[in-house]
């Protein structure tokens, strides 16, 4: 898994917390926590399968307020994105796609890298 490359990165990554971690032939489980070199936090769960997928990818701020949270449950219908979305701070829900934790991490560090 990719996530393992970004988790020993300390320019970017401060800290992690492995919550879960299963995987087999034809599924695999990961909740973790990373706190990032600002102090903020990701917190990530995803589940994978043969034929399904179930993310949520959820940054805040070190006070814990809401930056981007990332997921696919499946209660915006009327986005042209569908199940995908993501959770703005301001508290606006908009289209996503079906973005990856790779992706979400190397947004993360150019946002952070950028301040």
């Amino acid at each position: 898994m990719e996530i393992f490359k970004w988790l020993e990165d300390d320019s970017f990554v401060k800290s992690y917390s492995i919550t879960d971690f299963r995987k087999s032939e034809t599924t695999s489980y990961l909740n973790i926590k990373i706190q990032f070199v600002n102090n903020s936090e990701l917190h990530v769960r995803e589940y994978v399968d043969t034929d399904h997928r179930k993310y949520a990818f959820h940054w805040q701020s070190s006070n814990g307020d809401l930056i981007i949270r990332w997921d696919n449950a499946p209660h915006f219908p009327n986005l042209i994105t569908f199940p995908h979305h993501k959770h703005l701070a301001s508290g606006d829900v908009t289209k996503s796609y079906n973005i990856s934790l790779d992706e979400i991490l190397d947004f993360i560090q150019k946002q952070i890298l950028q301040h």
